[in-house]
């Protein structure tokens, strides 16, 4: 078993009979000035971790960059903030041993944040997220059973971008902080995506934590 399968699944053995949690956006909360500007998401380095179904990296990059725009460009703040995501590794979960190890689909994500007014990242180093899939009573027997694959990678996208923006209000007083709070007056984004490549995440180590998203949001 690979260090990042191990990591996907420990600590995330399902309690039979819970409810599949409807995915829905919430109304957002206070981000401050947040304002999505670049989206940029790098996926060619993504390493699928076996057991595990296909995904191609442009698969990945389709369906995060949009399920991101969704989430983060509810947000109407007065300055423009750039998000780079690299895709690490993921693992799709395939039909196996039921009950108590049926494999659980994860992604392993590298962010960084830009502000685009001060011309910095925010991060110092790519801020590492570890996603998995909302559990529910289903996940028991494992998502190999009984989720296609393309209903994996959306349960997973979904959970991604959640992930991302519980981070990015997790250091919204710290970041999002100096206004202005509205959109008025917001200069056309310059041309620098080709700047935004996310880089390579940080090395997956084994025995780290893994922490699953809240269900349901």
């Amino acid at each position: 078993m690979t260090k990042l399968y191990a990591l996907a699944i420990a600590g995330v053995l399902v309690v039979a009979g819970c409810a599949a949690p409807e995915q829905f956006i919430e109304a957002p909360v206070e981000l401050g000035d947040f304002h999505l500007g670049y989206n940029v998401v790098i996926a060619d380095n993504a390493q699928k971790i076996p057991p595990s179904r296909d995904a191609t990296p442009e698969e990945w990059e389709a369906l995060l960059t949009a399920e991101i725009d969704e989430r983060l460009g509810r947000y109407q703040g007065g300055k423009y903030y750039h998000i780079g995501v690299s895709v690490d590794g993921f693992a799709l979960a395939v039909p196996g041993v039921p009950v108590v190890l049926a494999p659980k689909s994860a992604v392993v994500l590298s962010v960084n944040v830009w502000d685009d007014s001060k011309n910095i990242k925010l991060t110092p180093e790519p801020k590492r997220l570890t996603v998995v899939e909302t559990l529910s009573g289903e996940s028991v027997i494992g998502t190999g059973y009984t989720q296609t694959r393309e209903e994996q990678l959306d349960n997973l996208v979904f959970n991604a971008a959640k992930a991302l923006e519980d981070y990015l209000k997790s250091n919204a007083d710290t970041w999002f902080t100096e206004g202005p709070f509205t959109p008025e007056g917001l200069p056309p984004l310059k041309d620098i995506s080709g700047l935004l490549s996310p880089g390579e995440g940080p090395e997956i180590t084994e025995g780290e934590p893994v922490s699953a998203p809240a269900d349901g949001t």
